[in-house]
């Protein structure tokens, strides 16, 4: 299995750990009255994984983004930039036209 792959699901796994542990403290705190939302609804254990896949497609984003960025290499000469440096300006003449406008009524001013 290519290494990208691997590090993809590694960080996937992480991401949704890390939802799990987040929804357990959501619902371990009460935030928002949650557990009990959740301990007297029907669909409650629904709602429970709802939440969890959604977190964890956030967290799993973020987990393989931060992962990535984190590989990039260090640069003793600063932070490299796509756009070329500019050592001078010279103004540039630009030639302006009004049209006349047609008003509400369609006559021209």
């Amino acid at each position: 299995m290519p290494e990208l792959i691997k590090l993809y699901i590694k960080n996937v796994l992480i991401g949704f750990a890390i939802a799990a542990a987040f929804v357990a403290m959501l619902l371990w705190f009460n935030v928002m009255n949650l557990w009990h939302l959740v301990t007297h609804s029907d669909a409650g254990i629904l709602a429970v994984g709802i939440m969890w896949f959604a977190h964890g497609i956030v967290f799993a984003g973020v987990q393989f983004a931060w992962a990535v960025m984190s590989m990039a290499e260090e640069n003793d000469s600063g932070p490299r930039r796509g756009t070329p440096v500019v050592d001078h300006f010279r103004p540039v003449r630009v030639k302006a036209e009004a049209n006349a406008r047609p008003d509400v009524t369609g006559r021209r001013r």
